[in-house]
């Protein structure tokens, strides 16, 4: 899959001097946007396809490191949905896989999610095995949950989250020990501001 190639931020350079009238460029020194400094819940999102608007710099800095391998699926594909599940899915997604396994994953379901819907998928995250609730959510979306996974050696921290009537989740996952805990949550929480913005409408 072609990852476009775009600017990690949103932030410009300072205006411009003399009669140049092009615009501002983006500044590579400055650091991507924590999802503490997001407003998310204004953010509306159209269910579709959005993996090719990922920037390169973004799967990097959620990877830690460059791609090895990247996966992309589409509504009604089969595809590799988990470790554990191969299905036909009912959304778009990518997974990007760093040399040493460190995975940075994104999903935004294809069909409308309700409230009532989106609590019982919250419910769902907090409950499952291994999981836990992230004390420190800034929240993503209307209605979201942030959890930290512990599963066959692996840390995952990610996000869920209704926009509207789209549902988008976005986690990284790493070697047990090997990034501290507060570290993951903030470049899972900087991962979904980007993909929140790849699946803007």
């Amino acid at each position: 899959m072609a990852v476009a190639l775009a600017a990690v931020l949103t932030l410009f350079l300072g205006a411009c001097t003399g009669d140049d009238d092009s615009p501002p460029e983006a500044d590579p020194s400055t650091p991507s946007t924590p999802l503490a400094s997001y407003a998310a819940d204004t953010v509306v999102l159209e269910r579709g396809p959005f993996c090719e608007d990922l920037p390169a710099e973004a799967v990097e800095e959620a990877l830690g490191g460059s791609a090895s391998d990247t996966t992309e699926y589409a509504n009604g594909e089969r595809a590799r949905l988990t470790d554990e599940v191969r299905d036909v899915s009912h959304e778009f997604g990518c997974t990007f896989e760093s040399a040493d396994g460190t995975t940075a994953r994104a999903w935004l379901f294809a069909p409308p999610v309700t409230p009532a819907r989106a609590r019982e998928l919250i419910r769902a995250a907090r409950d499952a095995q291994g999981c836990r609730p992230e004390p420190q959510d800034p929240g993503f979306g209307q209605d979201s949950v942030a959890v930290v996974c512990d599963k066959g050696g692996q840390t995952t921290a990610a996000y869920h989250g209704l926009f509207g009537d789209a549902w988008l989740s976005c986690s990284v996952t790493v070697q047990t020990g090997s990034v501290d805990e507060p570290a993951l949550v903030d470049r899972t929480g900087r991962w979904c501001v980007q993909v929140a913005e790849a699946a803007s409408a």
